[in-house]
C-alpha cells in the first residue's frame, strides 16, 4: 500500500511503501503527486544508473545532453567536467530558460551525501504567484524577462575575463514571461539567476523587480530543504520549482546521478 507524507504545508511528498517501480499505479501516483506538490522524495532506493533511467523512462522521454542520459554532478573536475559550471548551482534557479521548451522534470539520486552542508532547496512558484497581493500581480502581469546563462555565472564570476565572457555568450538567451500562464489553468513564475533583465525596464528597476520577487518566492513558507541521505531519489517539477543547493565543501565526496525528463509546453 502506497502512503505519502506532505514534506512541508505548502509543497512537497514523500512516498512510503514502494515495492516495485514496475507497477502502473505507482507510476500513476508519483506523476499526481509531482504535479500538485512539486516535489517528490523517496528514500532509501539505491537506483543504479540503468535502474534510475528505467524508472525515469516511466514518468517521460529522458533527455540525452551530449548523448548521455546520466549526468554526474560534482564538483570533483575527475568526476564531472561541469564540475566548474555546477558553482552557479548555489543560487535560486530553474533549468533550461534558456530553451524553447524547458524539461519538465528532473531526478535526482544520491550516491554519497556530504558530511557537511550539500542540502537542496526548493520553492514553489505556484505557491509565491497564488499568494500575492492583487496589486503585485498586476504589476506583474504582461512583463517579459529575457535569461541567459551569462546572469547566471556572473553570479559566481562577476569579473570574467574576455575569454570567460566569449564562451558564455556563445548559449542563446531566451524572452519569457514572469508570470506564465499554462495549458493546465495555473500560474507560476519564471525568474532566478539566469534572469538577465526584463524587457522595456530600465536596468535598476529591472534588478528591484527581479530581486524582489525572487526574495517573495523563497520565503520559508514556500519551501522545502532536503537534507540527502544516500539512496535518496528526488524529483521535482522543474518548471515551476526554483532550487539550489546549499554550500558544501568541493573535496567532499557528494555525489549525484541525474536524469532529466523532456517537457511538452514552450514557455510563456
Amino acid at each position: 500500500m502506497i502512503e505519502t507524507t506532505a514534506l512541508t504545508p505548502s509543497m512537497g511528498v514523500q512516498v512510503h511503501g514502494i515495492d516495485s517501480l514496475d507497477d502502473d499505479a505507482v507510476i500513476a501516483a508519483c506523476l499526481e503527486a509531482l504535479k500538485w506538490r512539486g516535489v517528490l522524495l523517496i528514500r532509501g532506493l539505491e537506483l543504479d544508473e540503468a535502474a534510475q533511467v528505467a524508472f525515469s523512462k516511466k514518468l517521460g522521454p529522458v533527455l540525452a545532453p551530449a548523448g548521455k542520459e546520466i549526468f554526474t554532478v560534482s564538483l570533483d573536475p575527475s568526476k564531472s567536467p561541469s564540475a566548474e559550471y555546477l558553482k552557479g548551482t548555489f543560487h535560486w534557479h530553474i533549468d533550461d530558460t534558456t530553451n524553447d521548451i524547458p524539461a519538465k522534470a528532473t531526478m535526482l539520486a544520491c550516491k554519497h551525501a556530504a558530511m557537511v552542508g550539500g542540502g537542496t532547496e526548493f520553492a514553489s512558484t505556484y505557491a509565491a504567484y497564488d499568494n500575492l497581493p492583487e496589486h503585485d500581480r498586476k504589476r506583474y502581469e504582461g512583463l517579459r524577462v529575457v535569461h541567459s546563462f551569462e546572469a547566471s555565472q556572473r553570479l559566481v564570476n562577476p569579473e570574467p575575463t574576455e575569454e570567460q565572457l566569449a564562451l558564455w555568450r556563445r548559449l542563446p538567451t531566451h524572452e519569457t514571461a514572469l508570470v506564465w500562464d499554462r495549458k493546465d489553468g495555473r500560474r507560476s513564475l519564471v525568474l532566478g539567476a539566469t534572469a538577465d533583465h526584463i524587457v522595456g525596464v530600465s536596468e535598476s528597476e529591472s534588478r528591484e523587480i527581479l530581486d524582489e520577487l525572487l526574495a517573495w518566492s523563497t520565503q520559508e513558507r514556500f519551501s522545502y530543504t532536503h537534507e540527502w541521505q544516500q539512496g535518496d531519489v528526488v524529483i521535482w517539477d522543474n518548471t515551476g520549482m526554483l532550487h539550489r543547493a546549499l554550500p558544501y565543501d568541493p573535496s567532499s565526496e557528494r555525489l549525484m546521478h541525474r536524469t532529466t525528463i523532456a517537457g511538452d509546453e514552450a514557455w510563456g
